[in-house]
């Protein structure tokens, strides 16, 4: 879930302005960026290791530290310190503990399957990120709408009035992030990573190929050195002629 932690942030901002949105919206979705971390320090490793060939329902990751249990006892003593530290309110800090807590009740409805601590352990999740990737996503935007809807109307009840275009613009921030986890995450992202359609990309350019990373890096380390000093208002395309094809 994505931008259901995300929608909760909003409500603790509203409830609790002493505390600031950006905290609240790093607190809400303090497990996950803890398991994108322990992922690049080889405590949490994710398959598949490319991230553009990974969807929800082929993803195999065991989130032992981030998002297990047990572990969820160390965080929430950890986001109440920091909580009533940084804003100097043992509210703030009890809150902290509320958004951990929620992340982790949404996940184990709509998530990956989590455990008490450890593979081998009992399950804490349906799992339905691997077993029904859309019914998780439906749970996703039920959450989010409904959190939505309070938070407007608690607005409205406060005298606070938003123009529709202030209201539509805060909608679409969190229906960005259901989007792309429906568009990219699921079947349009696999059928894209797919041996042939990549294939297919790479013959529709005129060298016949895919780019490489070091290519891309070695124009962004000219452009960023001395030599490219002069070079002002141009766009510099790194896509094998696939533009003028």
């Amino acid at each position: 879930m994505i931008a259901g932690h995300f929608t909760t942030a909003l409500i603790a901002k509203q409830k609790f302005p002493k505390g600031t949105l950006l905290y609240f919206l790093i607190i809400s979705q303090l497990q996950d960026f803890l398991w994108f971390t322990f992922h690049y320090l080889g405590l949490e490793p994710t398959n598949p290791s490319d991230a553009f060939d990974a969807t929800l329902n082929n993803m195999a990751v065991d989130m032992l530290y981030s998002h297990d249990l047990l572990p969820q006892l160390f965080w929430l003593a950890i986001v109440f310190l920091l909580g009533k530290l940084l804003f100097k309110n043992t509210k703030i800090g009890l809150v902290s503990m509320a958004l951990v807590s929620i992340h982790f009740v949404l996940d184990f409805f709509s998530g990956h399957v989590h455990h008490i601590f450890g593979a081998d352990t009992l399950e804490a999740g349906l799992g339905l990120y691997a077993s029904n990737p859309y019914l998780a996503i439906l749970i996703e935007v039920l959450f989010s709408i409904g959190t939505m809807w309070y938070f407007f109307r608690e607005e409205a009840k406060k005298g606070v009035i938003r123009t529709t275009k202030n209201r539509i613009g805060i909608i679409s921030v969190f229906a960005y992030g259901i989007i792309f986890i429906l568009l990219i995450a699921t079947k349009f992202h696999d059928d894209f990573t797919k041996d042939e359609i990549r294939k297919n990309v790479a013959n529709a350019t005129p060298l016949k190929r895919e780019g490489k990373a070091e290519e891309v890096a070695d124009l962004v380390a000219y452009v960023a050195s001395s030599e490219a000093s002069f070079i002002t208002g141009n766009n510099l395309d790194i896509n094998g002629g696939l533009a003028f094809s």
